[in-house]
């Protein structure tokens, strides 16, 4: 059986390697990566679990292709554009992809097989860096930081025990009657001068972190760059 048929007896969507792995992403998007399995895809298929292995040979495929599928969502420097800029909005893209696929996180740098969206996204990002003017060795320790913030910080924002900035300010009201401030002022004051502050969200610490290591990584750029 190699699709899924209606009451009424008509085809729906053939079966393929791309719907197959299609589904494995809304799968662990919905259940997580430990949640994903064979014979969990094959029931949301509607199909055996054996008619999976004739579009993709294992789990490891399937995994190769969900994480070249989350690289395909993120968008590409612009070599038109500013390295920075460039590099700022891709990692905008990179993490509001880790948001939609927080399994993906733990993922995405395991592959030994990377798909062709993971290549070329790899590949635009070192051109935008060396068209910029990083030597080699600069651009290998750029994309190593700014791929270590992005992916630290969505880890972070994924593990948070709240999910809202109302959700986050209860919890730390609840904090600070368990933890009073004579014994913990720096966190008190932290708290109450910055996290209870109406408006304030956690996320809106990625732009300032990452404005911090671009400052950073541009004047590396240019302390290398001989006189002209």
């Amino acid at each position: 059986m190699t699709s899924r048929t209606t009451t009424g007896g008509r085809s729906r969507t053939p079966l393929g390697r791309d719907r197959v792995i299609a589904e494995a992403v809304a799968l662990a998007d919905e259940h997580g990566i430990d949640g994903l399995s064979m014979r969990r895809l094959a029931e949301r298929l509607q199909v055996e679990p054996m008619s999976l292995y004739h579009h993709v040979a294992n789990k490891d495929v399937i995994l190769d292709g969900m994480v070249d599928l989350v690289f395909a969502e993120v968008e590409l420097p612009d070599p038109q554009t500013d390295w920075t800029t460039a590099v700022r909005r891709r990692c905008d893209s990179m993490r509001a992809a880790l948001r939609r696929h927080r399994w993906a996180i733990g993922v995405m740098e395991s592959r030994l097989s990377p798909g062709p969206a993971t290549l070329r996204h790899h590949d635009a990002v070192i051109g935008c860096l060396r068209a910029a003017g990083c030597s080699i060795a600069l651009t290998a320790h750029a994309f190593s930081a700014i791929d270590s913030y992005v992916y630290g910080f969505a880890m972070q924002e994924a593990n948070l025990p709240f999910q809202s900035p109302e959700e986050s300010a209860q919890m730390v009201v609840a904090f600070l009657e368990q933890f009073p401030a004579t014994v913990f002022p720096h966190l008190a004051e932290l708290t109450l001068g910055h996290v209870l502050v109406p408006g304030y969200d956690y996320g809106d610490e990625f732009g300032f972190g990452l404005d911090l290591l671009l400052d950073g990584l541009e004047r590396a750029r240019v302390a290398e760059t001989p006189p002209g």
